[in-house]
């Protein structure tokens, strides 16, 4: 696919590496204006399994002195 690809882009090797860099952003671009956005509403974001409560006791990383 990506030597396919690569034989498409007309030109040179510099210009074919800036063209694919700008369809390489083009397609980030792409993905984070649009489709993440779009399939974001099925994502379970909100359903978390975790509850505030972890059961964890804080422990300090040294002893604090008495007060005297």
């Amino acid at each position: 696919m990506y030597a396919a690809l690569w034989r498409a882009l007309p030109g040179p090797l510099l210009v074919r590496v800036v063209l694919l860099l700008a369809l390489v952003a083009l397609v980030v671009v792409v993905c984070f204006e649009w489709l993440f956005p779009m399939v974001a509403s099925w994502l379970p974001y909100d359903e978390t399994t975790v509850g505030t409560d972890t059961g964890a006791t804080a422990y300090l990383p040294f002893p604090t002195p008495e007060p005297t």
